[in-house]
């Protein structure tokens, strides 16, 4: 606790709850604890990455920001599960589908993040490590999408390093039935495993890499609270 506050969060110790769901948007984030928070109190806008924390349903939880890209969620997430004592993180976040049956606005339990980052390289492992969701709270994702009625599917994702790349075919990955790509989630089961905390992610598909479909202005914002349905009914 004595490396609070951080160079990156401004937050005291005791101001963010055990229980994190962050977005990559800050202002997803904001949109979270206008929509599902009671209460909510800022605890951070350094570089605009804003975090609130507040009560749903009578259950302390704060939501926050993470940026876009593997380092920017290693940098938050290793600070919430090692300096401010955070016990679970979800990340509710975008993905492109290369999977023929998941379409946009379908759901994506992330079960597994393959990654052609080199973020393991720090452990310095005799092999090459499988980043895996808490099945807990995996299990939970399901039964709430279940019950929600939810289109979803549960698997591996890719975690991207690169947006624009300069060869994009994604045959490989779909050879080996990864269901989509998003740029974040690797990391974040990284740091949970090595912390010894809880992660899950929950992604809406927002576009379709191989048809070309994507999400309109309305889908996204009538759909995308799907995943923070199923989020916060895990608390």
């Amino acid at each position: 606790m004595s490396n609070t506050p951080t160079p990156h969060i401004s937050a005291k110790p005791g101001e963010i709850a055990e229980t994190v769901i962050m977005a990559g948007d800050p202002l997803r984030a904001k949109f979270m604890a206008e929509k599902f928070l009671e209460n909510p109190v800022l605890f951070n806008s350094v570089r605009g990455m804003l975090g609130y924390t507040g009560t749903y349903k009578g259950k302390r939880v704060s939501v926050m920001g993470h940026g876009m890209g593997i380092p920017s969620i290693g940098i938050y997430t290793y600070e919430l599960y090692n300096f401010y004592d955070v016990k679970t993180i979800i990340r509710v976040g975008s993905a492109g589908s290369i999977n023929k049956d998941l379409h946009v606005g379908d759901l994506v339990v992330a079960m597994g993040a393959c990654t052609n980052s080199n973020y393991a390289a720090q452990y310095e492992l005799p092999g090459t490590f499988a980043p895996i969701a808490d099945f807990s709270l995996a299990r939970g994702a399901v039964e709430a999408c279940e019950r929600f009625g939810y289109k979803y599917k549960v698997g591996n994702v890719l975690s991207s390093d690169m947006f624009y790349s300069e060869n994009p075919h994604n045959d490989k990955w779909i050879n080996m039935g990864v269901l989509a790509i998003e740029m974040e989630a690797s990391a974040l089961y990284m740091n949970a495993a090595r912390a010894g905390k809880r992660a899950l992610v929950l992604l809406t598909i927002s576009d379709h890499v191989l048809t070309g479909e994507q999400t309109t202005a309305e889908e996204r914002q009538t759909t995308f609270t799907h995943m923070m349905d199923v989020a916060f009914s895990l608390l």
